[in-house]
């Protein structure tokens, strides 16, 4: 007998609704969708077994800091990054997953738009009922990126999207992937490809 499929949906977020930073005016949602009848055990392993034998066991990779060489990142080299970077930028382009992202540019809402979504998204009571809606059996977990390989894909999607919707790109971003047009051609086109 065929079980049903279990579908996945793990969030990650960037920016605030606190006051307006000219620099990083954007607030992104990004929403992971992974069918767990596609099989990524053996992706997931791969990626563990490379991360030990750099010596970095139970290691998330946390994508900001990286690219901004901050801690814990603070010591490593351009090409120490760029290859942790490499490993999940590969990972998510390869594994059966899907993304739904939202942006909200806080220059075009007034104080009255800003103080309504701040609230819907801080309670995230919204969400909740939105899954009990669409969803039968709905379980909601509070996931740590330590324990799931696709949370820390969703905040590499975020992040990549979030570096795209900035008219410049800050001084660690274009040390870490050296011009705008690399960035677009080999980082952004391939992550909007799992765009729905």
């Amino acid at each position: 007998m065929k079980t049903s499929n279990i579908l996945s949906i793990l969030i990650d977020e960037s920016g605030d609704f606190g006051e307006l930073d000219p620099k990083d005016p954007f607030y992104h949602v990004v929403m992971v969708l992974h069918e767990q009848n596609n099989d990524i055990a053996d992706m997931v392993n791969s990626i563990k077994t490379s991360l030990n034998y750099r010596g970095y066991e139970n290691h998330y990779i946390h994508v900001g800091p990286l690219i901004r060489r901050e801690k814990p990142y603070s010591n490593f080299s351009r090409e120490e990054r760029r290859s942790l970077f490499n490993l999940l930028e590969h990972f998510t382009r390869r594994a059966p997953i899907n993304y739904l992202g939202i942006t909200m540019d806080k220059r075009q809402l007034n104080v009255q738009d800003t103080k309504a979504y701040s609230e819907i998204l801080t309670k995230k009571i919204q969400l909740t009922n939105v899954f009990n809606q669409l969803f039968v059996n709905v379980d909601f977990r509070k996931a740590l990126p330590t324990d799931y390989l696709l949370l820390q894909s969703a905040d590499l999607i975020c992040t990549t999207v979030m570096i795209s919707k900035k008219d410049s790109m800050t001084r660690s971003e274009l040390e870490f992937f050296h011009s705008r047009r690399d960035f677009n051609k080999n980082i952004l086109k391939n992550i909007l490809k799992k765009k729905l």
